[in-house]
């Protein structure tokens, strides 16, 4: 596949993964990366976009792999003093951390869009990848609970996951656009959209949320392959397998599947989940079966090169 270019709609951790997999097989410049910004919020006056963030980190070699978020080598100047003044201590932001949100604030406030902000920041460091904000305009991931509506950062870093999940919200979609640069990569010949091991509920679903953009993916002509970020069962990173028992669906392959149905052509599925490969068929989904647990930058890279070559072979025989 050396012809057209990549898309890849991608959350944190686990999308990062992929996508760095994905830049060392997609030749410079092909690889687009549309990145969830319904986990984008406002803390101590700073705009903050953990995912861009973190497939920033990841690609620029800065991830902290042990901690899982945020830069390696960090050190925690501000929260030490923030924490002595009794400040609000419950979201972590390094020092090294800080002075990207900063950054950015700072250009937003002076009039710059998300867009471009993360263009310059990407630039900076040296990332050929072309990152994309779903869209300029904010929209805001509610988890729905027994007890009321949490921003997602209060869910997922305040409460640690722990209140039961009984739905989504994404405040603002309505209003939101399609990143206006994505029409053109999408003019361009696409060989293969990619869904990377995401969070189907509150890392994918408010990127294809935003009104016109699934629509847009679909009409372009390439395949579009997901892969399960559930396998045997439990979830590889994050709440996702947590959120699928509490809303009453199967933590499984299949129930990925399911969601999806209907927008993918294929499901990328672990090698536990080979016996489920004739159910995801039978949806009408292709389903290919390899190791989808990425442990190193090979395993990243080997699983970059499953889902380019399962969409070159789909490219043969879809007609839309």
């Amino acid at each position: 596949m050396n012809a057209g270019s990549v898309i890849a709609l991608s959350g944190g951790v686990g999308g990062a993964k992929l996508v760095l997999g994905l830049s060392h097989v997609v030749p410079s410049g092909q690889l687009t990366v549309v990145a969830n910004t319904g986990d984008d919020f406002d803390h101590l006056g700073l705009r903050i976009c953990p995912d861009i963030d973190t497939v920033i980190y990841t690609l620029a070699d800065l991830a902290n792999r042990q901690q899982g978020w945020g830069r390696a080598e960090e050190t925690w100047t501000f929260m030490q003093v923030l924490r002595d003044l009794g400040g609000d201590e419950w979201f972590n932001l390094g020092d090294g951390d800080l002075a990207l949100h900063v950054l950015r604030t700072n250009r937003l406030n002076n009039g710059a869009n998300l867009s471009e902000v993360t263009a310059e920041i990407t630039k900076s460091f040296g990332i050929e990848v072309k990152i994309l904000p779903m869209s300029d305009e904010p929209v805001s991931t509610m988890v729905e609970t027994p007890e009321g509506m949490l921003a997602f950062q209060h869910y997922f870093v305040r409460e640690h996951c722990e209140p039961v999940v009984t739905g989504f919200d994404f405040k603002g979609i309505e209003d939101a656009k399609p990143n206006p640069a994505l029409i053109p990569v999408l003019a361009y010949k696409t060989d293969a959209i990619i869904i990377a091991p995401s969070n189907p509920f509150v890392s994918v679903d408010p990127i294809l949320s935003v009104p016109g953009l699934r629509d847009m993916l679909r009409q372009c002509g390439a395949p579009i392959i997901a892969v399960s970020p559930i396998v045997g069962g439990d979830a590889i990173k994050g709440p996702a397998a947590k959120m699928l028992v509490e809303m009453g669906l199967q933590s499984s392959a299949l129930e990925i599947a399911r969601h999806y149905q209907g927008f993918i052509d294929a499901l990328v599925i672990d090698e536990k989940d080979a016996d489920l490969a004739p159910a995801i068929l039978a949806m009408g989904i292709e389903a290919c079966v390899a190791p989808t647990v990425m442990k190193d930058l090979d395993d990243r890279i080997q699983l970059a090169k499953v889902t380019l070559e399962l969409a070159s072979r789909l490219n043969g025989g879809l007609a839309r």
